[in-house]
C-alpha cells in the first residue's frame, strides 16, 4: 500500500498543496482555514507569473503573460519576430562597441529575462551571456538583448512539458564549451537533468578556472552535474520518491568518460584530482553510470554555445520544450508529445 504524502509550498502569502490523497489535502486545507484567513483559489492555474495547463499528456508550465509584458514594456510588440534567440557562433566581449549611456535600461531588461528562464530553457544560455555585462553594458550587448525580445515575441507561450507517463528515474546530460569566453578563456558548463522524461533542472555557468584541455572542461562539467544530481536525489527522497537505480550521466566526450572509470591518476589528471574523486566515487558506488551520447543528440549543447537553427530546433524538442498555444487540437488537449531519449 502506497504511503500517503502531502506537500505544502509557501511563498509569502501564496500556498500550494499537492499530494497523493485528496482527502488529506482537504483536511490540511480545513486545518489551515481554522488557523488563518484563507481564500481557496481551487486548482492551480497561475502563480508568480507561471501559468499551469493540464491535459492527459501532462502538465505544461509557461510564462506567456509575463513574457508579453516584458516585450511590451520594452516597446517591441510591433517589432519583427525572430525564430531564434541568438545568432549562430555569436561571441560577445567586454570591449565590444560603445558604452551605453543609460545602463539601467539594459540591467532592468536582463533582470526580467532572468526570471523568464524559470520555464524557458531555450533562453538560459543567451541570458547567462548577457548577464556577464551588467557592470558596463555596451551597444552590441543591448542589440543581442533586443534580438531575444524579438524571439520571445515569436514564442511567448513556449514552456516545458512535464509528461504524465514515464519512469521515475533520473538522467542527466552535461556538456562544456572549451575556452568560450574571449575575455577570460574560461569554459562554459551546461547541464540538464530529467526525472523520467520531465526536465527538472538546467543551468549554464562559467567555470571558475581556466581548463587546459577540452577533456578537462568536460570533466569539470560532469563533476558539477554530479553535485546537482546528488542534491536532487536527497530532495526527491524527502518527497517520498524512491530512486533505486543508478542515474545515467550522458556526456559526448569519450576521454572524460574514460577518466571517470579509470581508478589510476596520472600526471595529466593531477590538477583536477578533486573533480575526479567527486565523479569517480559515485561511479564506484554504483550511483552514477556514465554513457556516451553523440554530439548531435546532446541536449546540453543548448546551454553551452549558440547553435545553428536546425540543431537548436532539434535539441529543443529533445528537451521537452513546447509552445502550448500553437499545439492545441481542442480545449485542454496538447497535440505534441515530446520524449527525451
Amino acid at each position: 500500500m502506497q504511503a500517503k504524502f502531502t506537500a505544502l509550498l509557501v511563498y509569502v502569502d501564496d500556498v500550494i498543496l499537492a499530494g497523493n490523497s485528496l482527502h488529506d489535502i482537504e483536511e490540511t486545507k480545513q486545518f489551515l482555514s481554522n488557523q488563518f484567513k484563507l481564500k481557496d483559489m481551487g486548482q492551480l492555474r497561475y502563480l508568480l507569473g507561471i501559468e499551469v495547463a493540464r491535459s492527459k499528456q501532462g502538465i505544461v508550465l509557461c510564462q506567456r503573460k509575463y513574457a508579453l509584458e516584458v516585450v511590451e514594456n520594452a516597446g517591441f510588440l510591433g517589432a519583427k519576430p525572430s525564430r531564434f534567440p541568438v545568432e549562430h557562433n555569436l561571441t560577445l566581449t567586454q570591449g565590444d562597441g560603445a558604452l551605453l549611456q543609460h545602463a539601467s535600461q539594459y540591467r532592468r531588461l536582463v533582470g526580467r529575462l532572468i526570471y523568464l528562464t524559470i520555464t524557458r530553457p531555450d533562453l538560459v544560455y543567451v541570458v547567462h551571456i548577457l548577464s556577464q555585462f551588467m557592470d558596463k553594458p555596451r551597444q552590441p550587448h543591448l542589440d543581442v538583448a533586443y534580438k531575444v525580445l524579438r524571439y520571445i515575441k515569436q514564442t511567448p507561450g513556449q514552456g516545458i512539458l512535464l509528461p504524465s507517463t514515464g519512469s521515475l528515474e533520473l538522467k542527466a546530460f552535461c556538456d562544456a564549451d572549451w575556452a568560450r569566453c574571449k575575455d577570460t578563456r574560461r569554459s562554459t558548463t551546461g547541464y540538464c537533468i530529467f526525472l523520467g522524461n520531465a526536465p527538472i533542472s538546467w543551468k549554464t555557468k562559467k567555470q571558475g578556472i581556466v581548463s587546459r584541455s577540452s577533456a578537462e572542461a568536460e570533466y569539470r562539467s560532469m563533476a558539477t552535474t554530479c553535485c546537482e544530481i546528488t542534491w536532487l536525489r536527497s530532495l526527491l527522497k524527502d518527497l517520498n520518491v524512491g530512486l533505486t537505480h543508478a542515474f545515467k550521466l550522458f556526456c559526448d566526450n569519450q576521454v572524460a568518460i574514460h577518466i571517470a572509470s579509470n581508478p589510476v591518476f596520472h600526471e595529466r589528471t593531477k590538477h583536477i584530482e578533486i573533480d575526479c574523486h567527486v565523479v569517480r566515487e559515485k561511479v564506484q558506488r554504483g550511483l552514477v553510470k556514465t554513457v556516451h551520447v553523440r554530439t548531435k543528440e546532446q541536449p546540453a549543447d543548448l546551454f553551452t554555445k549558440p547553435l545553428s537553427s536546425k540543431q537548436f530546433t532539434t535539441l529543443l524538442d529533445k528537451l521537452g520544450v513546447i509552445n502550448i498555444h500553437s499545439n492545441l487540437r481542442g480545449p485542454g488537449v496538447l497535440r505534441k508529445e515530446t520524449v527525451c531519449d
